[in-house]
Formats: C-alpha cells, sequence, structure tokens
C-alpha cells in the first residue's frame, strides 16, 4: 500500500474519532460552594474505550483536591472547601490522538451559623451587648444590625475589610440599663448578601432576653391552708423572694438538732397527705448564683389528728419456739399524744393478756399464746388499730384418731381413720400397722387412711405417727373386722383311716370375729351325737369299730356358720366268727352240706374252706360266706380249714365232717352251731354288730346263700 492510501486512513480514522468522542464536567458552569464543605467535580467522556484525564489551574496553582480516575470518567475531590478553591478549573482528556478541554469556575462563601449574643451588666447599670458571628467569607459584603425590642441600636458593614480568609466579626454595644429595659428582647441580625451567587441563608438572627441580675430580698414562706393542718391533708409551702435570675431555692426541715434536706424544682414544697413526723420548722434557702447571694425564711408546721401506729413489733421474733420469752411492743404519734392498749384479740373486750404501757412481757409462752395481738392508739380525735400475729413453733400435741363408722367393722365394708394432731408448723401425718412379730410397717403417708372392701386380715393395731422438726406424738386405735366363721379345719391324727385299739386325736379349728363356738359332732346314720371337746378337740384313746362314722366341726358365731365333715374308718380284723353247718358235721352218703359263716370286720373279710389231704387239697371259695358240698360221699369225710381275713388279721375255724352210708330214712337235724371267740374280744351283742355292719355301704361283712364252686388243686 503507498503512502498516500496510509494518509487518508489515518485522516478518516482522526475524523471518526474526533465525531464520536464527547466530555463534559458536573457541575458546568458556575459553582457556589461553602467553605469548609466537600465539593466533587466529575470530568466525563462518551464514545472512547479508555480516554485519558489532566486536571490544572488556569492559574497553574494547587489543585487544593485528590484526582482519581475511573476509567471513562474522572473526578477531583476538595474536602473540606478552603478558599484556596476559588479558581478555575480545567479538565483535559485525550482519545488517542483527540483532545478535549472543558473549565468551570469555584466561587466561595461562609455563612455556616446565627450570631451569638452576650450580655453583661456592671453594677446593675451599665449593660454591654456583644454580637458575634463566627467564619464570615468574604467580611467585606457583611451588614450587621443591632435592635432592642424594634428599637434600632446599631447598624454596621464591613465594606473596607479585605481578609481573604473566614473570620470573626463582633459588633459591641453599651448603654445605661433602666427598670424597664428588665425582659425586652435584643436581636441581632447578621446579613451576607452577595450578588450573582445563589446560597441560602443569607440572614441569620438571634434574639435574647435582657435580664439584670440583682437580690434575692424580701423572702417570706407562706403555709396553705394553714402553719395547723389535720393529718392527711394537702398541705403547701411557697416559698416568695425577689430576685435575678430565678434563684436555686433548697427546702431544709430542722428536727431537734439535725435537718434534713429536700430539692425541688421551684419554689413549692408540697405534701400531698400531711403526717405528724411532717410537723417541725421548715426552712427555705434562697441562692442567686449571679449575684452569689443568699437569704433564709422559716416557718413552724404542727399536724393534728388521730393517732397514727409508728411500730408494732415482737421481740426477738414474730415466729418463736415453745419456751422463750418475747415481748410485744407498740409506738404510736399523734398531736396530742395518744393513750396505747395492747392487748390479746378475743370476741370480748379485755379478755385475756392486757397491758396500757405499750408493751407486752410473755415469759415462757406456750402453743396458747399463739394468736393475733393488737394495738390500740386512741386521742381526741380518734383512734387507730393495728394486729400483728405471734407464731408460736412447737411439737404435735392432741393427736387424736377417729374411726367411722366405728373401731368394730363387718367384712366388705369401708372403714374410714382420721388423725388430726396440733403442731406449728403442721404435723405430717402417717399410719403404720404393727405386725404379728411386734414390728411397725409404714403403710400410708396422709391423715385420712381408708380402708375399702375391709377384709379379716385388715384387723390389727394401727398407729397415727404425728411428727415435724419439734418432735413426734403417737396414737394408736385397734381395729376389729368382724366376719362369719372361716377357714374351718377338721383334722384327724395320725389319720383319719386307723387301726382299732390305737390312739385318734380329732382337732376342730375355725376364725371369725366374734369369737366362734365350735361343736364336734358324730353322724352314724340317721343318729346325730353331740361330743364333748375341750378347745375344738376330742381323743378316743382306744379306738374301737363303732367309732366309725362320719364327724362334722360346725363353726357358729352371730354372722353365720361354717361346717367340715370329715369319715373315721377304723379298720377291724375278723371278729365274732360264727359258722353253722347244716345238716350236721356228721351226715350220711348223698346228703347236701351247707357250711354258713357269719363275722364283723372292717374292711369285710374274705372266707376260704380247704380241707386237709395229704396228697391234693380241696379248697371251696363263696361270696357270702356259704358254702355247700353236694352229694357227699365218704371221701368228703375229714377236716375242713375255714379262714377268714381281711387286710388287718385273719382268723382260721376248724370243721371236722363225717359222712357214713347210706340209709333209708333221711332224719331232719337241727343245725349245729359251732361259736368261736376271736382272737379280739368285742363287747357289743353280735346282732347290733350286724345291723350296723349291714347299714355300711362299702362294707361287705354280709354274706347271702350262692352256689358255691369245689376247686381241686
Amino acid at each position: 500500500m503507498g503512502r498516500t492510501s496510509q494518509a487518508v486512513i489515518i485522516i478518516l480514522y482522526v475524523f471518526m474519532t474526533v465525531k464520536a468522542f464527547e466530555m463534559e464536567i458536573t457541575p458546568a458552569n458556575r459553582i457556589v460552594a461553602q467553605i469548609g464543605e466537600t465539593l466533587t467535580l466529575t470530568c466525563n467522556t462518551t464514545g472512547c474505550a479508555s480516554p485519558s484525564f489532566s486536571w490544572r489551574i488556569q492559574t497553574d496553582n494547587p489543585l487544593g483536591g485528590t484526582v482519581s480516575n475511573h476509567g471513562t470518567y474522572s473526578t477531583l475531590t476538595m474536602s473540606p472547601v478552603s478558599t484556596e478553591n476559588s479558581h478555575n478549573y480545567l479538565c483535559t482528556s485525550f482519545c488517542g490522538l483527540v483532545k478535549k478541554e472543558k473549565s468551570v469556575k469555584i466561587e466561595l462563601y461562609s455563612f455556616p451559623s446565627d450570631p451569638v449574643i452576650e450580655i453583661s451588666i456592671v453594677a446593675g447599670e451599665q449593660a454591654t451587648i456583644i454580637c458575634k458571628i463566627h467564619d464570615v467569607y468574604p467580611s467585606d459584603r457583611l451588614e450587621v444590625l443591632l435592635k432592642k425590642e424594634e428599637h434600632i441600636l446599631l447598624e454596621k458593614n464591613f465594606f473596607e475589610d479585605d481578609s481573604t480568609n473566614t473570620e470573626t466579626k463582633t459588633v459591641t454595644y453599651s448603654f445605661n440599663l433602666t427598670t424597664e429595659d428588665i425582659g425586652k428582647e435584643i436581636t441581632c441580625v447578621a446579613k451576607l448578601p452577595i450578588a450573582n451567587m445563589d446560597f441560602e441563608p443569607k440572614e441569620r438572627v438571634t434574639s435574647q432576653k435582657l435580664n439584670a441580675n440583682f437580690g434575692p430580698k424580701n423572702t417570706i414562706i407562706t403555709a396553705s391552708p394553714d402553719n395547723s393542718a389535720m393529718e392527711g391533708d394537702s398541705l403547701e409551702l411557697t416559698c416568695m423572694t425577689e430576685s435575678n435570675p430565678p434563684p436555686q431555692i433548697v427546702w431544709r426541715k430542722q428536727v431537734t438538732d439535725k435537718s434534713i434536706q429536700y430539692l425541688v424544682e421551684n419554689n413549692v414544697l408540697s405534701i400531698p397527705h400531711a403526717h405528724f413526723t411532717d410537723s417541725g420548722r421548715y426552712i427555705c434557702e434562697v441562692i442567686n448564683l449571679v449575684t452569689n447571694k443568699t437569704e433564709a425564711a422559716t416557718v413552724d408546721i404542727v399536724i393534728q389528728g388521730a393517732p397514727d401506729i409508728a411500730e408494732f413489733s415482737i421481740k426477738p421474733s414474730a415466729t418463736v419456739r415453745e419456751g422463750e420469752n418475747i415481748s410485744i411492743q407498740c409506738s404510736a404519734e399523734s398531736n396530742p399524744p395518744p393513750k396505747i392498749v395492747l392487748r390479746r384479740k378475743s370476741d370480748s373486750a379485755d379478755v385475756g393478756l392486757y397491758s396500757e404501757g405499750g408493751i407486752l412481757l410473755l415469759p415462757s409462752v406456750t402453743f396458747l399464746s399463739g394468736g393475733d395481738y393488737e394495738c390500740i392508739a386512741e386521742n381526741k380525735f380518734g383512734k387507730s388499730r393495728s394486729a400483728i400475729a405471734l407464731n408460736v413453733e412447737y411439737g404435735p400435741k392432741n393427736t387424736i384418731i377417729s374411726v367411722i363408722p366405728a373401731a368394730t367393722v363387718k367384712e366388705g365394708e369401708t372403714v374410714t381413720m382420721k388423725c388430726t394432731s396440733s403442731g406449728n408448723p403442721t404435723p405430717v401425718i402417717s399410719w403404720k400397722k404393727k405386725k404379728a412379730t411386734g414390728e411397725s410397717e409404714k403403710i400410708f403417708t396422709d391423715a385420712t387412711l381408708t380402708i375399702k372392701n375391709i377384709k379379716s386380715q385388715d384387723l390389727g393395731l394401727y398407729e397415727c405417727e404425728a411428727y415435724n422438726q419439734f418432735g413426734k406424738e403417737e396414737k394408736a386405735v385397734k381395729l376389729l373386722v368382724q366376719a362369719p366363721p372361716k377357714n374351718t379345719t377338721l383334722l384327724v391324727f395320725p389319720s383319719n383311716v386307723v387301726k382299732q385299739g390305737e390312739s385318734v386325736a380329732i382337732s376342730c379349728t375355725s376364725t371369725g370375729v366374734p369369737a366362734v363356738q365350735i361343736t364336734l359332732r358324730k353322724k352314724v346314720g340317721d343318729v346325730i351325737t353331740t361330743l364333748e371337746t375341750e378347745g375344738g378337740k376330742y381323743t378316743i384313746d382306744r379306738v374301737q369299730l363303732k367309732d366309725t362314722g362320719t364327724y362334722e366341726c360346725v363353726s357358729v358365731n352371730e354372722l353365720g356358720e361354717e361346717s367340715q365333715y370329715i369319715v373315721l374308718d377304723v379298720k377291724v380284723p375278723p371278729q365274732n366268727i360264727t359258722v353253722l353247718v347244716h345238716p350236721s358235721e356228721n351226715v350220711k352218703e348223698g346228703e347236701n352240706v351247707t357250711i354258713t359263716c357269719s363275722t364283723y370286720s372292717n374292711p369285710p373279710s374274705q372266707m376260704v374252706l380247704k380241707k386237709v389231704h395229704p396228697e391234693k387239697e380241696i379248697i371251696l371259695s363263696s361270696v357270702n360266706g356259704t358254702f355247700i358240698l353236694y352229694n357227699v360221699t365218704k371221701n368228703d369225710t375229714g377236716r375242713y380249714l375255714l379262714d377268714v381275713f381281711n387286710e388287718v388279721g385273719n382268723n382260721v375255724k376248724v370243721i371236722e365232717i363225717a359222712v357214713v352210708g347210706r340209709v333209708e330214712k333221711t332224719d331232719q337235724l337241727m343245725p349245729v352251731i359251732i361259736a368261736f371267740s376271736c382272737v379280739t374280744a368285742i363287747a357289743i351283742p353280735v346282732v347290733a354288730l350286724l345291723i350296723y355292719v349291714s347299714r355300711q355301704a362299702k362294707i361287705n361283712g354280709s354274706y347271702s346263700l350262692v352256689k358255691a364252686l369245689r376247686l381241686n388243686v
């Protein structure tokens, strides 16, 4: 590419850059700023990505600020603004080869605060007024006007002032003070009129009252409604004086040789509800802090009325232990002085402890000394009462147990036992029940013990224990539970099955409240025999078969009865055996021989008939004790052994049978009764015994005739 072409391109680039690149300064044109504030100038560009900036003053003085570049814009910050910043500022920006410049002018002023007025009075006559305007710029434009009310005292300007910095300007005016001048308003008006400068305010005003300092003098105190007031009334004490400026007022009250100080914000001391203690001498002290003078006034106040009890106490304490010594003291205030009465409160006046001296001594107090005491203070205006409680602490006393409905109740009922006890602090109640071992077992912790659906095992001794930290007290009540007979037991020793001749003890026991009556009876069939017992015990030294039967124990009280049964079974070996041989022991061939055996025993005996033979043994058995030999022959002649036995013992009877030749005519022979005595003798007749035995359902000692079988072994 030729040089001509390159020049054309450069010219086109510069032209396009110049057309797009722009710059401006904000704030623009003329800037009015107050000295001491912060001012920031911003130079902002458009159409250029990376411009460069520079700031300067056209007079080449220092900038008096801080420059900060931020990409497409740059700032110049002046903080604070000073008189050095009153110039034209120029911002130059380059975008490549293109340059842009703009300037702005900063004009300054300072008028930051209102005028300050100072007034001084010398010897109460000459008054000097000073008005100060702080940090003014430019001071040559300042105008000051001094007025008293609407009257102009002084006008002043500072046109000839050539100061280049902020200054404090002062205007002074003096005149002779008169009484009419007190309280009038002094006004200082300061103006800073600068043409073509837009700022506010351009005028500042300050006013102040004109006061003359004097006093205090002619100080007095007035009391409203009067120096003598009734208790409870409102009382105001007003302290009046002549002083300027208003004085500081301190109120004091003189009490004997000391004073009480009150600080109030004004000259009135208010007592909204006057009390006797408010009586006394009051002092109003007035202090003028400017003139440094002090004056005082006094007034005597008397408060009258009904007595007011100031103190009512128990020494050493309102809570004491039984046995301690105490004093009850009461004091009251009133005008006139009161009469004081101390006494124990009661339904009737003047009952019990009483004192008119304001003190009541109680040596070695008891629990009966506890209660409310009152102090009565009285004068002509009325009376006042106050009460105090004496709390005497003591261990449990007067412990009582009440039982509802009674200490004797029936099974299934509900019984409530309530334990009450006096003591201070209130005793803690607990219940214990004495066990069979004699030890007591804690069962309940409360004043009321309720047992529902009471049972026999609930009877016994119940103890109530009342306890506090000063001791304990116990009371007991015996609880009886009525119940019909129960747990009835009928026992036989050694057993209800015994052998004849042994010793037997039959014992019957039962429980019940009221005490049960025990009866032991023996039942044999329909015959009932009441047995004589000793403590429910019946003994048979040598038991017999006649003692067999059903024994019944009957336990009875007024609430019911209960019975128990037991069967006594006396085991007896075979006795009183009777053997009948029909027709006889001597018979002829062809006849039948019937052998019948009867006996009594328990249990029933078994019977076996044996024929003694050297070669073979013939055994006949029978169910009911009857043996029949059919068509006897001579071979049936011989000795027969009848064995009668049971589990207790046996008895053997010998029968001799003789069989002879057959005869034409058979004689009818009477049965021969062969009676044998048993080993053990029985005194009961055999017939009666057989009748008894026949009535026993399970005894098989009676036999009927059946066919016997002959067995060959």
